[in-house]
């Protein structure tokens, strides 16, 4: 295992003993409201401490690019070697309400390409892992997308619209409806880093959301792509870690990207 993968993992593991240990006190929670519908606790915070902390202590020169904290340390002036993209508990809101579907991803990105992933489920203490050109696993065990062909009796994946994102609600809606109808279902679970590893682990035929962050995507994008899978942007365009994404089995991605692109709005097409 690459040294860097292997940081990677003791601070997604400490972060994910901060979270559940915060889960038997969530109604004496400090909550701040970030926006609509987008909130941060104390939890996010300590999570995102005690994995810079390791991060810090193994790779003081590195540059730190999290949810909470914003972009820290490099060198002032120079172009970034490596930057750890993190987020300490995605899918905040459900653990605010004890929903069970949340986790802590860590993206390590060298000269702006990806090149090692975690995603850490604390609460079924599943472990998804990838670093570039070795493949993507689970619990150490490889894992791959499904072989699933086309729409028909495919499980789909996505987020609704929410933040900033509110004015694509319409389009968004139009979308899942197309998709509903052409598909055996689709499933919003909340936490789309857990979403993108589980369409690394065929658990999901395909994802699509709009308005993420890095931090959301950075490790679960790497888990797809080294799992056999394919990410791009709603337009056809190349995923740059930011936007409107979509990710899935190569069967099951091209004839969604065709059927989503009949209805996104013109901003989105450029």
């Amino acid at each position: 295992m690459h040294p860097l993968l292997n940081i990677a993992i003791r601070a997604a593991r400490r972060a994910g003993e901060v979270i559940t240990r915060g889960m038997n006190r969530v109604h004496r929670l400090e909550i701040r409201a970030k926006g609509q519908n987008d909130f941060v606790t104390e939890i996010d915070t300590q999570a995102e401490l005690a994995i810079i902390e390791i991060i810090r202590k193994h790779y003081p020169q590195h540059a730190v690019l999290a949810e909470e904290s914003g972009h820290s340390g490099g060198k002032p002036g120079q172009e970034e070697e490596f930057t750890w993209i993190i987020d300490p508990l995605d899918g905040t809101t459900n653990f605010l309400h004890g929903f069970p579907q949340f986790a802590v991803s860590i993206g390590i990105q060298r000269r702006g390409r990806m090149e090692h992933g975690v995603v850490y489920d604390p609460l079924r203490q599943e472990l998804f892992t990838a670093s570039r050109g070795e493949g993507a696993q689970l619990d150490g065990r490889r894992i791959r997308v499904s072989s699933h062909v086309g729409l028909e009796r495919s499980l789909i994946g996505t987020g609704f619209p929410y933040r900033s994102n509110l004015h694509w609600l319409d389009a968004y809606m139009a979308m899942f409806k197309a998709v509903t109808q052409a598909t055996a279902g689709i499933r919003r679970p909340g936490a789309a880093a857990l979403d993108l590893a589980y369409v690394a682990a065929g658990r999901l035929d395909a994802f699509w959301e709009m308005g993420l962050s890095p931090w959301d995507t950075a490790a679960g994008t790497l888990l797809i792509t080294e799992a056999g899978g394919m990410v791009g942007a709603l337009n056809g365009a190349e995923y740059q870690q930011h936007g409107h994404i979509l990710a899935g089995t190569p069967k099951v991605y091209a004839p969604l990207l065709d059927l989503l692109a009949e209805h996104l709005p013109e901003s989105m097409r450029a």
